[in-house]
């Protein structure tokens, strides 16, 4: 929460952890400004989710990681929506061609049980194997979970499934966009945002909850699409269907 960027998380949950300077997503000028000598990492969503599906462009990723070897800072991503076959690989950072010194994974590695993990390369992990216990840490229960959605995402040709599928949705919201003039698709995979041109998308996620169709609207002028990554042609084609219709009645 204090890390985020979005307006009110950073006093929730108090007491907040200070020293998160905000720069500006693919400005590099404007990360180089807030290093100074206590400076210690980079931290970033390949895909900034609460912001409205803002993909960070490749450029910008490899001059962070370039940057991050030249002041010797960790770079960290946070994979928590991004990672686990979200974005159509296992993890966004490898349609980059940079890697992290450190990654945060959650949500998608439980399939719904709740579960988060850090995983940090050997050169800067703090940890020895046990170190980080707790009362719900690793259980039994959520350890096999984990195990088995990752199990699932690496069979052979789940993810090439969920591409195909993620891609179909994609070119459904682009068609959708033009029959309502409303704005741009943008996203990786199953992580897909749509522009609304106006601030409706509440009153359009409320609507499409009472007909079954679960959305999300990060900023009211987007929504935001996270299919599961089983989702069917014919499920995202009702998806559509319905989306369609929420948007009839409301422009009525």
């Amino acid at each position: 929460m204090s890390a985020s960027g979005k307006d009110g998380w950073d006093t929730m949950f108090a007491p907040q952890v200070n020293g998160f300077q905000k720069a500006i997503l693919n400005n590099i000028d404007s990360v180089r400004a807030l290093i100074n000598p206590k400076s210690v990492a980079i931290m970033l969503e390949p895909i900034q989710g609460e912001a409205g599906v803002i993909p960070a462009d490749t450029k910008f990723l490899k001059e962070l990681r370039t940057l991050c070897d030249e002041q010797n800072l960790l770079l960290i991503v946070d994979e928590v929506q991004t990672g686990c076959g979200r974005t159509g690989t296992l993890f966004a950072y490898e349609q980059y061609g940079v890697e992290p010194d450190i990654m945060t994974l959650g949500k998608g590695l439980g399939g719904g049980v709740p579960i988060s993990a850090l995983l940090a390369k050997q050169s800067c992990s703090c940890f020895e194997y046990g170190d980080q216990g707790g009362t719900f840490c690793g259980t039994p229960l959520v350890t096999a979970v984990g195990v088995a959605v990752i199990r699932s995402l690496i069979a052979d040709g789940f993810l090439e499934k969920s591409r195909l599928v993620s891609t179909q949705l994609a070119n459904g919201l682009v068609a959708v966009s033009k029959e309502f003039n409303l704005g741009e698709v943008r996203g990786k995979g199953a992580l897909l945002a749509l522009e609304l041109g106006s601030d409706a998308g509440p009153s359009i996620v409320t609507a499409a909850r009472e007909k079954g169709l679960l959305l999300n609207a990060p900023r009211p002028n987007c929504l935001r699409f996270m299919p599961a990554l089983n989702t069917t042609p014919d499920e995202v084609e009702e998806g559509l269907g319905l989306l369609r219709q929420i948007l009839k009645e409301l422009k009525s």
